[in-house]
């Protein structure tokens, strides 16, 4: 009479393992991607009001309708507006004349935004009026939509996840493990800038400082996977995966802005390493580095406390004893 095969439940477990996963990333995926882009609009977008406070108190109550869509600065007049916007304090302003209203936009910090300013001020201007509009900042003439840029952090994603993943899954460990990150993802921003600045026209910025951004955003993704992968196993690269492709893509806000995705996405994005590289790459590329700290600390931290997790996971790794296998008793052989 034959024997089950005791590989039977296990193989059946591993088959539904799958089945129940597969649907369930689809599901993460589809709601990571599908849900922000549906539910796009304004939340507390900062937006300057400039001129006489007498004369911007219709513009300012007009803008207040939209009830939490804009944050309104007051300044006093179009420079101070201009100066706001080269400094990424707001997106744009509304600059009363006696022409009507004036609107300064910055395309270079979101093409999507400009045109939804557009769109509010020219709805609540006075009949007959004309809305003047001036691109202070203007996005590069090779990418007037943004789409390129908003298309760079996907590869740099998967770059800084496949460098991790590679260096885990071919033993590298500790320093060399660490410095193998570095050099890969230095190389990538090298790489990276010669392709969006110096062929395609993008990036407008500062060549090394380009590089720069974008080898520390992919060295932010990289170290992550890489420091999971060493504390958690080859488990650590999916839920790096994950972390940096499944949430961090979307939730970047690069394709439009963070203060128009659901709250709290916005925020989650701007923490993680595609969203903070997203925003630091605008800053270097078109605002001479302005408003850059902030998504630079945020890499710093990524990549910082990654490398440290490879040592810490290395260290931990040679402390541990070794595994020896037990002794195999032989059966005597039969007599006779």
């Amino acid at each position: 009479m034959p024997t089950p095969s005791p590989a039977a439940p296990p193989q059946a477990r591993r088959m539904l393992t799958v089945a129940l996963l597969v649907p369930f990333v689809v599901s993460l995926a589809l709601w990571a991607f599908a849900w922000p882009a549906a539910r796009n609009a304004p939340r507390d977008l900062p937006l300057g009001v400039a001129g006489p406070a007498h004369a911007t108190a219709p513009l300012q109550k007009q803008l207040q309708q939209h009830d939490g869509a804009f944050e309104i600065h007051r300044y006093a007049d179009e420079a101070a507006a201009r100066a706001a916007i080269e400094d990424r304090t707001v997106y744009g302003a509304v600059v009363a004349t006696g022409q009507g209203p004036k609107l300064l936009t910055a395309s270079a910090a979101s093409p999507v935004v400009a045109q939804l300013l557009q769109q509010a001020v020219a709805a609540g201007a006075p009949d007959g009026a004309r809305v003047t509009t001036v691109d202070v900042v203007p996005a590069p003439d090779a990418d007037p939509r943004g789409a390129a840029l908003g298309s760079s952090v996907l590869p740099l994603a998967i770059a800084g996840v496949a460098a991790g993943s590679l260096v885990t899954l071919r033993g590298l460990r500790g320093v060399r493990a660490a410095g193998t990150l570095v050099l890969a993802t230095a190389l990538v921003g090298l790489v990276a800038a010669a392709l969006a600045d110096s062929w395609l026209g993008i990036l407008t910025g500062n060549w090394w400082a380009e590089a720069g951004v974008l080898g520390l955003s992919a060295l932010a993704v990289a170290a992550a996977v890489a420091g999971l992968a060493a504390l958690l196993g080859p488990a650590g690269i999916g839920v790096g995966a994950l972390l940096m492709v499944l949430l961090g893509n979307p939730f970047s806000g690069v394709t439009s802005a963070p203060q128009l995705l659901p709250e709290p996405v916005g925020l989650i994005g701007q923490l993680l390493p595609p969203g903070a590289g997203g925003s630091l790459l605008r800053s270097t590329a078109f605002f001479d580095g302005a408003a850059a700290a902030g998504p630079a600390v945020t890499l710093a931290v990524w990549a910082v406390l990654g490398l440290a997790a490879v040592l810490v996971g290395a260290r931990r790794g040679r402390s541990a004893p070794p595994v020896t296998a037990s002794p195999r008793v032989r059966e005597p052989a039969p007599v006779g």
